[in-house]
């Protein structure tokens, strides 16, 4: 049977307060005032076995009250017991039980990440058999061990957590290297469609260039006007075309605009679902667009992310009154 860390140290808690408690009612010497004996017992169970056990699951944080009431349960326990036993049986081995118990304590509050509360619970422990049996005499009795219980705990809670935290970011790591490592996939099989449809366009062209050696109609010369087109744009802005983005643009050139692709990394950083409603929407715009040119221009910005200008004369020094189309597509949605 496998049992989860979480359940093994709760058993080794919960076994441990139980042993304490055992001895505590191991007399070999009568108290005096046996039921403060006994309700110093039960005050320790009850709150040992509440911040063991009160919403442990999935490693919580103890909560705060439970806290508290672990620091004065630390404070009275000491008072309790040496109240109720002569002064000449402080020592007794039943007699000293709350040593222990309350490291015990200190350690579980630690564990349950509530650091302050067990080392209060611990002073409280300290200053407790100090006065009660001496500091020499505590410390022979338990206390070293109790403060040794501790430190170790607060050592390991630091450890563990900075392990997760590590483990996390390694994680992290994994997950963004294996995204990274998709797309570059995803763009990989992309440049080979690419290359792949340039071939196709211009092969038969050139071929037929060839073949004719360059003496080609005015059917042909269109062809072969289309088909530069299409390489210029597959070289200089492949990223913002698509099939859609694509017929928009041959469909503006058939009608004989002159049309203008620069990508300059507009959409470098951007998720496939975000790149591809770009491109819609860049392929619906050029579909309604009358002008005679049109300059598709991807720049590197922290707002926007492709731009379409439209002017309704051709040449490039035509005045700046002459822009009938401005369109401005943005990075976020």
């Amino acid at each position: 049977m496998n049992l989860s860390v979480r359940t093994v140290a709760t058993a080794l808690a919960v076994g441990f307060s139980v042993y304490f408690a055992a001895r505590a009612v191991w007399w070999t010497v009568q108290p005096t005032a046996p039921l403060l004996m006994i309700a110093a017992i039960l005050l320790y169970l009850v709150v040992i076995l509440a911040v063991t056990l009160v919403d442990a699951s999935d490693g919580a944080r103890m909560p705060l009250f439970w806290g508290i009431v672990a620091v004065i349960a630390g404070t009275a326990i000491p008072t309790m017991v040496s109240a109720s036993l002569a002064p000449e049986s402080l020592t007794a081995p039943f007699a000293t039980w709350y040593i222990g118990a309350l490291g015990v304590l200190a350690v579980v509050c630690i564990v349950r990440r509530r650091s302050i509360e067990g080392w209060l619970v611990l002073v409280a422990l300290v200053i407790g058999s100090s006065v009660h049996l001496g500091v020499t005499v505590a410390l022979e009795f338990g206390l070293v061990g109790s403060i040794m219980w501790t430190l170790v705990a607060h050592l390991l809670v630091l450890f563990w957590d900075r392990a997760v935290r590590d483990t996390e970011h390694l994680a992290d790591i994994q997950r963004a290297v294996s995204s990274w490592h998709a797309t570059q996939l995803v763009r990989q099989r992309e440049r080979r469609l690419r290359v792949q449809y340039a071939l196709d366009v211009a092969g038969p062209v050139l071929a037929r260039t060839v073949a004719a050696r360059g003496h080609l109609d005015d059917a042909e010369r269109e062809a072969a006007r289309m088909a530069e087109g299409r390489l210029r744009d597959e070289l200089r802005g492949a990223s913002l075309l698509n099939e859609a983005v694509r017929e928009s643009i041959n469909a503006a050139r058939m009608r004989g605009a002159v049309v203008t692709v620069f990508d300059e990394g507009g959409l470098d950083g951007l998720d496939e679902q975000r790149r591809s409603e770009i491109r819609d929407e860049l392929a619906g715009v050029l579909g309604e667009a009358s002008s005679a040119r049109i300059i598709i221009r991807a720049a590197r910005d922290e707002r926007m992310a492709v731009t379409v200008v439209g002017r309704s004369g051709v040449l490039e020094s035509a005045d700046e009154d002459s822009v009938d189309l401005w369109h401005e597509i943005t990075r976020m949605r």
